[in-house]
Protein backbone atom coordinates (compact mmCIF):
# COMPACT_ATOMS: atom_id res chain seq x y z
CA UNK A 1 0.00 0.00 0.00
CA UNK A 2 1.31 3.41 -0.99
CA UNK A 3 0.68 6.42 1.22
CA UNK A 4 1.55 10.05 1.83
CA UNK A 5 0.90 12.66 4.51
CA UNK A 6 -0.73 16.06 4.08
CA UNK A 7 0.85 18.50 6.54
CA UNK A 8 1.38 22.20 7.21
CA UNK A 9 4.91 22.52 8.59
CA UNK A 10 6.67 25.83 9.06
CA UNK A 11 10.42 26.27 9.27
CA UNK A 12 10.81 28.55 12.32
CA UNK A 13 14.22 29.66 11.04
CA UNK A 14 12.54 31.09 7.94
CA UNK A 15 10.06 32.98 10.13
CA UNK A 16 13.00 34.30 12.17
CA UNK A 17 14.76 35.38 8.95
CA UNK A 18 11.55 37.09 7.79
CA UNK A 19 11.33 39.04 11.06
CA UNK A 20 15.03 40.00 10.88
CA UNK A 21 14.64 41.22 7.28
CA UNK A 22 11.60 43.27 8.32
CA UNK A 23 13.57 44.82 11.20
CA UNK A 24 16.40 45.74 8.79
CA UNK A 25 13.91 47.31 6.41
CA UNK A 26 12.25 49.30 9.22
CA UNK A 27 15.67 50.58 10.38
CA UNK A 28 16.59 51.70 6.87
CA UNK A 29 13.30 53.46 5.99
CA UNK A 30 13.17 57.19 6.47
CA UNK A 31 9.48 57.32 7.47
CA UNK A 32 10.15 55.02 10.47
CA UNK A 33 13.12 57.02 11.84
CA UNK A 34 12.66 58.22 15.41
CA UNK A 35 9.41 56.31 15.88
CA UNK A 36 8.87 53.50 18.36
CA UNK A 37 8.54 50.33 16.27
CA UNK A 38 8.87 46.73 17.47
CA UNK A 39 8.91 43.44 15.58
CA UNK A 40 9.49 40.49 17.93
CA UNK A 41 9.24 36.77 17.09
CA UNK A 42 8.48 34.45 20.01
CA UNK A 43 9.66 30.99 18.91
CA UNK A 44 8.12 29.27 21.92
CA UNK A 45 4.58 30.51 21.25
CA UNK A 46 4.98 30.84 17.45
CA UNK A 47 3.77 34.44 17.55
CA UNK A 48 5.03 37.73 16.14
CA UNK A 49 4.44 40.91 18.16
CA UNK A 50 4.22 44.22 16.26
CA UNK A 51 4.15 47.74 17.74
CA UNK A 52 3.94 50.87 15.59
CA UNK A 53 3.26 54.58 16.02
CA UNK A 54 -0.12 54.69 14.24
CA UNK A 55 -2.43 52.71 11.95
CA UNK A 56 -0.65 53.80 8.78
CA UNK A 57 2.74 52.61 10.08
CA UNK A 58 1.15 49.34 11.26
CA UNK A 59 -0.25 48.70 7.77
CA UNK A 60 3.20 49.39 6.28
CA UNK A 61 4.74 47.00 8.84
CA UNK A 62 2.24 44.24 8.00
CA UNK A 63 2.93 44.72 4.29
CA UNK A 64 6.71 44.53 4.84
CA UNK A 65 6.34 41.37 6.94
CA UNK A 66 4.10 39.69 4.35
CA UNK A 67 6.42 40.67 1.48
CA UNK A 68 9.48 39.34 3.33
CA UNK A 69 7.64 36.08 4.13
CA UNK A 70 6.91 35.59 0.43
CA UNK A 71 10.56 36.31 -0.43
CA UNK A 72 11.62 33.61 2.05
CA UNK A 73 9.33 31.07 0.36
CA UNK A 74 6.60 31.13 3.04
CA UNK A 75 2.93 31.38 2.21
CA UNK A 76 1.20 34.47 3.61
CA UNK A 77 -1.59 32.10 4.70
CA UNK A 78 0.52 31.03 7.69
CA UNK A 79 0.27 34.53 9.20
CA UNK A 80 -2.95 34.98 11.20
CA UNK A 81 -3.29 38.71 11.92
CA UNK A 82 -5.24 39.47 15.10
CA UNK A 83 -7.17 42.74 15.58
CA UNK A 84 -5.36 46.01 16.22
CA UNK A 85 -5.12 47.16 19.84
CA UNK A 86 -4.07 50.43 21.43
CA UNK A 87 -1.27 50.78 23.99
CA UNK A 88 -1.01 53.07 26.98
CA UNK A 89 1.56 55.26 25.18
CA UNK A 90 -0.69 56.01 22.21
CA UNK A 91 0.86 53.41 19.90
CA UNK A 92 -0.90 50.47 18.27
CA UNK A 93 0.01 46.82 18.66
CA UNK A 94 -0.89 43.60 16.95
CA UNK A 95 -0.28 39.90 17.52
CA UNK A 96 0.33 37.60 14.59
CA UNK A 97 -0.03 33.88 15.15
CA UNK A 98 2.06 31.64 12.88
CA UNK A 99 -0.29 28.78 11.97
CA UNK A 100 1.34 25.38 11.92
CA UNK A 101 -0.41 22.06 11.46
CA UNK A 102 -3.87 21.37 10.09
CA UNK A 103 -6.76 22.09 12.45
CA UNK A 104 -9.60 19.61 12.88
CA UNK A 105 -12.17 21.45 10.72
CA UNK A 106 -9.75 21.90 7.81
CA UNK A 107 -8.72 18.23 8.06
CA UNK A 108 -12.38 17.17 7.89
CA UNK A 109 -12.84 19.36 4.80
CA UNK A 110 -9.77 17.77 3.18
CA UNK A 111 -11.09 14.26 3.92
CA UNK A 112 -14.48 15.21 2.45
CA UNK A 113 -12.83 16.57 -0.72
CA UNK A 114 -10.80 13.36 -1.11
CA UNK A 115 -13.87 11.15 -0.68
CA UNK A 116 -15.80 13.18 -3.29
CA UNK A 117 -13.16 12.20 -5.87
CA UNK A 118 -14.47 8.59 -5.73
CA UNK A 119 -10.95 7.15 -5.96
CA UNK A 120 -9.82 4.01 -4.20
CA UNK A 121 -7.92 5.82 -1.46
CA UNK A 122 -8.43 6.03 2.30
CA UNK A 123 -7.88 9.38 4.07
CA UNK A 124 -7.35 9.34 7.84
CA UNK A 125 -6.89 12.25 10.25
CA UNK A 126 -3.87 11.82 12.54
CA UNK A 127 -3.30 14.64 15.06
CA UNK A 128 -2.53 17.70 12.91
CA UNK A 129 -2.05 15.91 9.59
CA UNK A 130 -3.98 13.73 7.15
CA UNK A 131 -2.63 10.40 5.87
CA UNK A 132 -3.88 9.10 2.54
CA UNK A 133 -3.33 5.45 1.59
CA UNK A 134 -4.14 3.62 -1.62
CA UNK A 135 -2.97 0.81 -3.86
CA UNK A 136 -2.21 2.90 -6.95
CA UNK A 137 0.27 5.75 -6.94
CA UNK A 138 -1.69 7.33 -9.81
CA UNK A 139 -4.72 7.69 -7.50
CA UNK A 140 -2.53 9.32 -4.83
CA UNK A 141 -1.11 11.72 -7.39
CA UNK A 142 -4.64 12.59 -8.53
CA UNK A 143 -5.51 13.43 -4.91
CA UNK A 144 -2.41 15.64 -4.60
CA UNK A 145 -3.22 17.48 -7.85
CA UNK A 146 -6.82 18.03 -6.76
CA UNK A 147 -5.79 19.37 -3.33
CA UNK A 148 -3.24 21.72 -4.93
CA UNK A 149 -6.03 23.24 -7.02
CA UNK A 150 -8.14 24.06 -3.94
CA UNK A 151 -7.88 27.39 -2.14
CA UNK A 152 -7.65 26.39 1.51
CA UNK A 153 -6.86 28.71 4.42
CA UNK A 154 -3.59 26.86 5.16
CA UNK A 155 -0.73 25.94 2.83
CA UNK A 156 -0.34 22.20 2.34
CA UNK A 157 2.78 20.12 1.90
CA UNK A 158 2.73 16.51 0.75
CA UNK A 159 5.40 14.41 2.46
CA UNK A 160 6.41 10.79 3.14
CA UNK A 161 5.32 9.40 -0.21
CA UNK A 162 5.95 5.66 0.09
Amino acid sequence: MASFDIVNKINSQEIDNTVNNTIKEVNSRYDFRGLHTEVIFNKKDNTIHLVAGDNMKMNALKEMLTRNAIKRGLSPKVLDFKPLEGTSKGHVKMEIIVKEGIDRDTAKGIVKEIKELKLKVQPAIQDNQVRVTGKKIDDLQAVINHLKSLDLDVPLQFVNMK
